[in-house]
């Protein structure tokens, strides 16, 4: 951790010092999510994988679990097939966590100036944050989502929105919209109220210590747990409109599905990969974001 925020530092106080809030918001987000990303890939491949499973085994077959697929695809793809999806992932990440807290931070600066907003206004402002960055990054997260499921042979981030745009046309690259937002935002919301709340609740003495950064991700980790658990359903359902938009065009078609196939547990498949990658993605970018933003001088 002091490793990141120490490069952090030096790459981004020397070029914007000068820049707008906003952008220093922007590029301190962005930078969170490129080395949260890049550490957590293996988890967002495991859980998609997860969640695609062909389920033609015969019953009373061992059920497959997060172990298994992950040294599954050591064995067939290789130490670096674990990062298969990585420059999508990169390419929504790095540009999605910066308009999230450029959001984030223009919002709160523009409605809690002069004061902290209480729980309700933190899950309100943290979910349409998370609502601007999602609809704005879209079309990435579904290329994302398909290069994880092992199930399409894209080449390059560009040939496979151009193979989506010919083959299904371009309302495919929003498809799970409803999903995504039925997820991101509920689980930002949830993120930043537990995340603001728990802050507060800090004695003076660590808030104003040097183990600050660690209490906060800390903080950041119990926020991502609740947060993941809570929307895990949301994420399932996401992950088959966008795999498979032929087969379930509508949200309710996957959601009948899941049901019909798995039950009740199937909506919870992939939650143990999610909610690690999701609670210590979101710790890290918040913690690196927060550091950041106070060595430039800004409130976050």
């Amino acid at each position: 951790m002091n490793i990141i925020l120490i490069f952090s530092n030096s790459v981004f106080l020397g070029l914007f010092s000068q820049a707008h809030p906003a952008l220093k918001a922007f590029m301190c987000g962005s930078l969170s999510g490129t080395c949260s990303t890049l550490l957590f890939q293996p988890l967002d491949l495991v859980k998609t994988r997860l969640q695609t499973l062909q389920n033609n085994m015969h019953p009373g077959a061992p059920k497959v679990g997060m172990i298994t697929v992950f040294f599954n695809v050591i064995r067939t793809e290789k130490l670096l097939g674990l990062w298969k999806g990585v420059s999508p992932s990169f390419m929504r990440c790095i540009p999605g966590v910066g308009i999230y807290f450029s959001t984030f931070y223009s919002l709160k600066q523009h409605f809690f100036q002069d004061r902290s907003p209480n729980a309700g206004e933190a899950v309100l402002l943290g979910a349409g944050a998370r609502c601007v960055a999602g609809v704005a990054m879209l079309p990435i997260t579904v290329i994302k989502t398909r290069f994880e499921s092992g199930r399409y042979n894209y080449i390059s981030v560009a040939g496979a929105l151009k193979s989506v745009c010919q083959n299904e046309g371009p309302r495919a690259l929003y498809s799970g919209l409803t999903a995504t937002l039925l997820r991101d935002a509920p689980f930002s919301g949830i993120y930043v109220m537990f995340y603001s709340q728990a802050k507060k609740a800090l004695p003076q003495e660590i808030s104003s210590s040097s183990f600050l950064p660690l209490v906060n991700f800390g903080c950041g980790v119990v926020a991502g747990v609740l947060a993941s658990l809570a929307t895990q359903p949301a994420d399932v359902i996401k992950t088959h409109m966008q795999v498979s938009p032929a087969l379930y065009p509508k949200t309710s078609d996957a959601v009948r599905h899941v049901y019909t196939k798995h039950g009740l547990s199937g909506f919870f498949r992939g939650a143990v990969p999610r909610s690690l990658r999701r609670t210590l993605m979101a710790a890290m970018a918040w913690t690196v974001y927060e550091q950041l933003m106070a060595r430039m001088g800004l409130k976050s």
